[in-house]
């Protein structure tokens, strides 16, 4: 069987064919061989001629219809080869769109087939060449090496279409394709040939989207999750390729502007996507949005690898410099949130956010400070939208990863760590109600944890602008705050979750900081800070 991978052509299917066809024929030929020569030692005629020499003495008056026949045998085998492939092609095209064209583009196939044309073309003239006294010996060897093949091929040949159209394959050759007519239009200086591979381009994205939403259909996960990565990895091929592109690939040529996608836009938004040179990324991440809806409550690890792989391309964009990439990804990673949301889909909020916190968690490293105060902005919103719908738990999910965000910015010295700090404080405010209790209590406990965070490192004045933030609450809901992070000593959680750390886990040496934090916010404390406050 061929071995997988993604480069086609003639090279490596006469490669991964070599051993089948190297070993049929030599069991072939070592058994005629074998059986010729046992008939001439016991069976021959005596005559002292050599075995080759036997089997190269042809009569012209006995082998007229050994020669018909050769021609007529390899023209049934093309035949039988042209009606199973054109079955299984068809069965393929039906599911796969644009199979039957990739197939008949493909040199392996095209090389197949043009083999066995010609050999039968030659066998209809070696049988007009055979005359009472003439015997055109090399022609008639060397069709009958022809057709020794012909027939040997068949066997891998077989197996090579089976590989061709398995459903990965496929998968990986769209990319492949995609990825070379992007670079191919990103770079030609001819404006025509650039719209045409504009549109290619695009047909490529639009087929692996049809792949993953009948593998969806379908319940086949495998091959939707490995057409939602062969678009993550166009894209960051993409991505890399971009600098090197010319003006007139980031203008919208007519093949674009016909599309469903794009005609559905407004015009000034159409002109946005020009100026921000981000018409591609646009639509692989609207490809994504498609297949994100489509997959919700039915096949929610589509949804966490659509929030994997976006995440992957805002983390090239952060590498890259790319501002307008940067917040193409927060608008498409914010629709997700809720798409997620109105759907009251909590388990995919939960693992979709965790996409969300790491990809600013990068922003930050990368030192995209302005772009990661953004994504808190956005995280703090959806906290509060998820507190209007009732929908708790993501609302202290946002809280214990917003907190997560503020102590990494404070530790990589961010310039915006104190405005993140400040809308962190601010995500509580909307919800002081004691209708949803456990959200308050799930915010106000991230809060704590992030306090003790930085009174383990020093930042004292930090902690206590969370305590003033604080001061307000009922001592009983300060209890039970205190009760229930201190009662969580162990970082695994009870069930096998994604994160792999409970939320209220603390290491000993930061829970040891609670009895200073909660210190400030006793009675007697408060009422020193508010003389103190008042004085100032």
């Amino acid at each position: 069987m061929p071995q997988k991978g993604t480069n086609g052509g003639l090279g490596r299917g006469l490669r991964s064919w070599a051993s089948p066809f190297v070993i049929l024929t030599s069991i072939s030929f070592f058994v005629f061989a074998s059986l010729y020569s046992l008939d001439q030692t016991y069976f021959g005629d005596g005559s002292s001629a050599g075995v080759v020499t036997q089997l190269l003495a042809f009569d012209p008056t006995s082998i007229t219809d050994a020669i018909s026949s050769l021609a007529g045998n390899i023209a049934t085998v093309f035949g039988i080869i042209v009606t199973v492939v054109s079955i299984v092609v068809q069965l393929s095209a039906e599911r796969y769109t644009g199979v039957a064209r990739m197939f008949l583009r493909d040199r392996v196939n095209l090389g197949v087939v043009s083999f066995y044309l010609v050999v039968c073309i030659i066998g209809i003239w070696t049988s007009f060449t055979l005359h009472h006294d003439f015997v055109p010996r090399a022609t008639l060897l060397a069709m009958m090496a022809f057709t020794t093949v012909g027939l040997v091929l068949m066997a891998p040949y077989f197996g090579y279409v089976f590989w061709f159209l398995e459903p990965m394959n496929i998968v990986r050759r769209i990319e492949r394709d995609a990825i070379r007519d992007a670079l191919a239009g990103a770079t030609t200086p001819d404006e025509v040939r650039c719209a045409a591979l504009q549109s290619a381009t695009l047909t490529g994205m639009e087929e692996l989207t049809d792949i993953t939403s009948n593998s969806i259909s379908g319940k086949d996960k495998i091959i939707a999750s490995g057409a939602v990565d062969a678009l993550k990895d166009f894209a960051l091929a993409y991505v890399q390729m971009k600098p090197k592109a010319s003006d007139a690939w980031f203008r919208l040529g007519p093949g674009l502007k016909q599309n469903p996608d794009f005609v559905a836009m407004d015009p000034e938004s159409l002109t946005d996507l020009e100026s921000r040179r981000t018409w591609v990324e646009w639509k692989v991440m609207r490809q994504y949005l498609g297949i994100y809806n489509e997959a919700l409550n039915g096949m929610r690890d589509i949804n966490y690898l659509i929030a994997i792989d976006t995440r992957y391309l805002g983390e090239a964009a952060s590498k890259a410099g790319d501002e307008e990439l940067i917040h193409l990804v927060y608008r498409f990673m914010n629709s997700y949130l809720r798409a997620t949301l109105n759907a009251r889909d909590v388990r995919t909020a939960y693992n979709v956010l965790n996409q969300y916190r790491l990809f600013v968690e990068a922003l930050l490293r990368d030192g995209n400070d302005d772009a990661a105060r953004d994504g808190v902005r956005h995280m703090t919103y959806y906290g509060h939208v998820s507190f209007d719908m009732k929908l708790t738990f993501v609302t202290e999910t946002i809280a214990y990863d917003v907190s997560t965000l503020c102590q990494l910015a404070w530790e990589q010295g961010s310039t915006k760590a104190d405005e993140m700090l400040a809308q962190f404080l601010n995500l509580d405010r909307p919800l002081r109600s004691r209708l949803q209790e456990a959200a308050v209590l799930g915010v106000r406990k991230a809060q704590v944890k992030l306090a003790t965070a930085f009174l383990l490192d020093g930042e004292e004045q930090r902690a206590r602008q969370i305590a003033d933030d604080m001061r307000s609450e009922p001592a009983a809901r300060l209890e039970k705050i205190r009760a229930s992070l201190e009662a969580v000593t162990t970082k695994d959680f009870w069930e096998i979750i994604d994160r792999g750390r409970n939320f209220e886990y603390m290491p000993p040496a930061q829970r040891d900081q609670m009895p200073t934090f909660f210190g400030w916010l006793a009675p007697e404390a408060s009422e020193a800070a508010d003389v103190a406050e008042n004085e100032a």
